[in-house]
C-alpha cells in the first residue's frame, strides 16, 4: 500500500507524516510551511514542530487612511517601505480616515457590516439600535404617534366587530 487509502481505495486519504502518529486521515492538512501531510491532531506549527513555522500572517496599519496592509509576502522588506509602495500605489485614501457612525442625533455606534441597517423607507444607514423608522425620524416613514393611534383604531375596530358578533350569538 502507498502512502494512503486502503486497499479497496488506494488513493483515498493520506499517512499523517508525524514521527509518532502515521493516523490514516481523510481530511489531510498540508502545513505551508513544510509541504507535509498532517491529520487534524498535528496540523498546527506547534503540534508538529515545524522548522518553517514563521509564516503567520503579519499586518501593519497605514496611519493616514488606517487600512491595514498584509507584509506577510514581503520577505526581507522593512515597514516603512511597504508603508511607502502603500502611499504610492494610489490605494492610500486620507478621507477614508474616519469610519462611518450612525447618522442618528446623539448616538456614536460605529456601522459595521454586523450592527448597520439599511431604513425600507427612506434608505438610511443606521446602526441596529434605530432601525425602525420611528427610532431614526424617518423622513418618509410614518411617525410613532401616527402609527400607534392607526393600530389602536385597528384593535378598537377588531373588539367592536368581535363583541357584536358574541351579543348576536346570545340572543335566540
Amino acid at each position: 500500500m502507498a502512502s494512503g487509502g486502503t486497499e479497496t481505495f488506494p488513493d483515498l486519504g493520506k499517512n499523517c507524516q508525524h514521527r509518532d502518529c502515521n493516523h490514516l486521515d481523510f481530511l489531510p492538512c498540508i502545513c505551508d510551511g513544510c509541504q507535509r501531510v498532517f491529520c487534524s491532531e498535528h496540523r498546527s506549527y506547534k503540534s508538529h514542530a515545524c522548522p518553517k513555522s514563521d509564516l503567520s500572517r503579519k499586518v501593519i496599519v497605514c496611519q493616514t487612511c488606517s487600512m491595514s496592509i498584509e507584509t506577510t509576502g514581503y520577505v526581507g522588506q522593512d515597514e516603512d517601505a511597504i508603508l511607502e509602495k502603500h502611499h504610492k500605489s494610489g490605494n492610500c485614501d486620507p478621507t477614508n480616515k474616519k469610519k462611518p457612525i450612525c447618522p442618528v442625533k446623539g448616538c456614536k455606534e460605529i456601522l459595521s457590516l454586523s450592527n448597520t441597517s439599511t431604513c425600507k423607507t427612506c434608505h438610511l444607514k443606521v446602526c441596529l439600535k434605530h432601525r425602525f423608522p420611528s427610532d431614526h425620524a424617518c423622513s418618509r416613514g410614518v411617525s410613532a404617534s401616527s402609527s400607534s393611534s392607526a393600530a389602536d383604531g385597528g384593535w378598537k375596530n377588531f373588539l367592536r366587530c368581535f363583541c357584536f358578533k358574541t351579543e348576536q350569538q346570545k340572543r335566540p
